[in-house]
């Protein structure tokens, strides 16, 4: 689990028995300013010790073996019984200043810990943790400040008996990381308040629910817009009196437009009821004056909208037929109008594209490159990811990755979720209900989930040239309340994604909320 700002001082007594793994042995006149053999090929399979490399612990759990990522050769740590070992390398004679570690991993999970530190820098320690994919190579990286001209890189493995993970092509360069963006959606959370919601802390006072995320370290907040909802929830009105509640907290406002009266994602792009007769020239004139209308009310109660959404999972168009991906010069108009609109009322506002299904490589270069041949004016990308529905940790860093560089444009992860626990607490099924849904690697417990958010969110942050802006949390708040379900038009249904809040069946703050202090 990743321990943002933890400082280990050097030479610190161990607190519990057995290995001092953050303890190091005295360095060795060899150290040197750059780091040496990155991509352990210096020597043969079966190495125990690589060249530039020491290591402390159960030191036969690591070593090199073939099957590396760019070259022949990895970095393992495996053993047929528990182990705890550490791979390190001390550099010295560092220009002082800001470096960041990039490192190719692959874990095949179940450890106590698996990371890459870097430590006795100066400053606070800094780790990533190794997210569990057991057949891609997954890029993580970790930032530091070196203020004491030194640094030690190390690949730390606490595991259990058969826990194994590789390491490769490590670089350390001078750079910076981390999240400009730490949010989560809250749209359900005014109507659950209306039916007697209730959020504590962690420790079980009741309060704020968008104080007590704030506290967590969440940054931003993201709501939905419906035109005109059978249950008068997020629309306009509620919208505006969130967006209050939200900036009073300190915190930046994502505006998604969904462009309809009820959800809208891949499977569903329909119109409002006012707008069905419309057609392609009025629907333009539409989504101008609807998205003008909520932004520019937003802004004259002093809560401008930071970062707008252009429509909702619009992998097949928006505002059906007309605005389908059959015909891509009428969707480009519509997704344009919206654009203007985000920019008459604020040109600094952000305007992002999103689409679902976050580790389809092939689907999110046909959506895109069809976008830009057709002149759509965005600012960033979107993309929503459900490791139990849209591939693998590997698909989706490919994917995100891709869009970042072949676009050129920021991207961020627009949706993502995890559950806590499988049961259900009230008398809908869940949506991700049996252990066979869950992503390996990933339980569904409180941990899980933890693990789930930072790892994620390690991997938005590791994007190339500092395109990744961050993460949202999807419905954090919705915990289960009789009538604020699924569906708007029915007041008795129930929600089926409660297991997935940052709230647990206690309305306590669950410890998942702590990866909102993801760097």
């Amino acid at each position: 689990m990743f321990h943002p700002r933890r400082t280990l001082r050097a030479l610190l007594p161990p607190l519990v028995a057995g290995l001092a793994l953050t303890t190091l042995p005295a360095p060795t006149a060899t150290a040197a300013a750059a780091l040496t053999n990155g991509g352990f090929e210096s020597d043969g399979s079966g190495t125990a010790t690589p060249t530039g490399w020491s290591e402390y612990g159960d030191t036969a759990a690591s070593y090199t073996e073939s099957g590396g990522r760019s070259g022949s050769l990895r970095l393992s740590h495996w053993s047929s019984s528990a182990y705890r070992v550490e791979t390190y390398q001390y550099l010295s004679g560092l220009a002082n200043g800001d470096y960041k570690l990039t490192a190719w991993v692959r874990s095949g999970g179940g450890q106590n810990a698996a990371y890459i530190a870097l430590k006795n820098c100066g400053g606070a320690e800094q780790r990533t943790d190794l997210p569990v994919s057991a057949s891609g190579w997954i890029r993580i990286v970790v930032p530091v400040r070196v203020t004491a001209s030194q640094c030690t890189i190390s690949v730390h493995s606490d595991a259990r008996a058969g826990n194994w993970i590789n390491v490769d092509d490590l670089t350390f360069a001078p750079g910076t990381s981390g999240l400009s963006v730490k949010g989560a959606d809250i749209s359900s959370l005014p109507k659950s308040e209306a039916r007697g919601g209730v959020y504590r802390t962690a420790s079980g006072s009741a309060g704020d629910p968008v104080a007590i995320l704030r506290s967590a370290g969440m940054d931003y907040a993201r709501l939905k817009v419906w035109v005109n909802p059978a249950d008068g929830y997020n629309n306009k009105p509620r919208v505006l009196a969130m967006a209050k509640r939200i900036k009073a907290q300190g915190m930046k406002l994502l505006v998604d437009f969904h462009y309809s009266d009820t959800w809208a994602d891949p499977g569903k792009q329909y119109k409002p009821a006012a707008w069905a007769g419309h057609g392609y020239g009025q629907l333009k004139k539409d989504v101008y004056d609807h998205t003008y209308d909520v932004l520019s009310a937003l802004r004259a109660q002093g809560t401008t909208a930071d970062m707008v959404q252009v429509g909702n999972e619009i992998n097949g168009g928006m505002l059906w037929n007309e605005g389908s991906t059959a015909n891509w010069a009428q969707l480009a108009g519509l997704l344009n109008s919206g654009y203007d609109a985000v920019k008459a009322v604020s040109p600094s506002t952000v305007a992002a594209l999103h689409l679902a299904e976050g580790g389809d490589l092939d689907g999110t270069r046909w959506w895109f490159d069809n976008a830009v041949s057709h002149g759509v004016k965005f600012d960033a990308i979107g993309l929503s990811y459900y490791g139990y529905w849209h591939g693998t940790l590997h698909d989706f860093q490919t994917t995100l990755d891709d869009a970042a560089t072949r676009y050129k444009k920021p991207v961020f992860l627009a949706e993502t979720a995890y559950p806590f626990r499988l049961d259900s607490d009230d008398g809908l099924e869940n949506i991700i209900d049996l252990d066979g849904e869950l992503v390996p690697g990933y339980p569904a417990s409180t941990t899980g989930q933890t693990r789930w958010m930072n790892d994620v969110a390690s991997i938005v942050e590791a994007v190339p040239n500092g395109r990744g802006l961050g993460v949202f949390y999807w419905e954090a708040t919705w915990t289960a309340r009789d009538g604020n379900g699924w569906d708007p038009a029915d007041p008795s249904s129930g929600n089926g994604w409660e297991n997935q809040a940052l709230f647990g069946y206690d309305d306590r703050a669950l410890p998942g909320t702590a990866w909102f202090r993801h760097r």
